[in-house]
């Protein structure tokens, strides 16, 4: 495949120590990964993070020591700052702000963001990032999803994982909007989950201390977690056959991985998955292992 695929890869903070080994396998090997496939960005927050949203992240590494990991490899960072309740008292948070400062400097980071109001804020105070609509926003209808497409603020739109499978209608875009879309690939959710906006917010006023009530998930399977064997029978799973005969001979080209809130075991099963010739498969899988203390239960 001749075309260049870009996957976004999640745990900017929460998996820092994953990467530290990852990267340079990926770098310095690349032999044992898909030509074709190149690291977009990684994402993530710290923890305690005010604008953060979506999957709240726990990461609680030194957020100098990531930029400089990132900087290494000149992947883009990118800050998960998708709380979709907040108001302008939360502009001038210390913590977010100083972030932003640090990671505005290198000039190729960005900000995952669903608040209009902080996207005004942070496009005068931090003009260097680039800005990507969260799939935060739920957008399930097709022609609000093109309106988000045409937003010129908007380097890249994650639509709601439920269009990914609008291949009809996806194939009808203009090439300036197919390179902006970002497919959400691995998703468990529910497909047919009525209360996902519910959720997002649900976490948005946690992150902000709103006293609210803890949101019962909807699925009929909530109890068993995210199983990635259950994301591939997802009707909304992008799996990797999908992307080399569907999605990039139409012209798309960004993909993103979810998995902040699970443990990095996982997060390597994507990379493996997503990312890695089957044959160099165990190589990498042993490197990572032999090289940290790894703890199954």
């Amino acid at each position: 495949m001749e075309k260049k695929i870009y996957y976004h890869l999640p745990g900017l903070f929460e998996f820092y120590d994953l990467y530290e080994m990852f990267l340079p396998l990926f770098f310095e090997h690349r032999n044992y990964f898909y030509e074709w496939c190149e690291i977009g960005s990684i994402y993530g927050a710290p923890q305690e993070c005010l604008w953060g949203g979506g999957r709240v992240g726990f990461g609680d590494e030194d957020p100098k020591k990531v930029l400089e990991l990132m900087d290494k490899y000149e992947i883009s960072a990118r800050l998960t700052f998708s709380n979709s309740m907040l108001n302008k008292k939360h502009l001038l948070d210390k913590k977010c702000n100083q972030l932003c400062s640090l990671f505005e400097k290198s000039g190729r980071n960005g900000i995952i963001i669903h608040s209009d109001l902080l996207l005004d804020y942070l496009k005068k105070k931090y003009p260097k990032f680039y800005f990507v609509s969260s799939t935060t926003k739920v957008l399930t209808d097709f022609n609000e999803f093109k309106e988000e497409l045409n937003r010129e603020e908007f380097d890249y739109v994650v639509p709601d994982f439920r269009l990914n499978k609008k291949l009809e209608q996806l194939k009808e875009l203009s090439e300036k909007q197919k390179r902006k879309v970002e497919f959400l690939c691995n998703e468990c959710c529910w497909f047919n989950c009525y209360a996902r906006k519910d959720c997002y917010e649900n976490v948005s006023k946690k992150n902000l201390d709103i006293d609210c009530e803890d949101h019962i998930c909807v699925s009929p399977n909530a109890i068993k977690g995210y199983r990635f064997s259950d994301a591939m029978n997802n009707p909304g799973f992008i799996g990797i056959d999908d992307i080399k005969n569907i999605y990039a001979p139409a012209g798309f080209e960004n993909f993103k991985i979810e998995g902040r809130s699970l443990g990095s075991a996982m997060i390597l099963e994507f990379l493996l998955y997503y990312m890695t010739k089957p044959e160099h498969q165990l190589k990498v899988r042993e490197e990572i292992y032999l090289s940290n203390s790894l703890d199954l239960f």
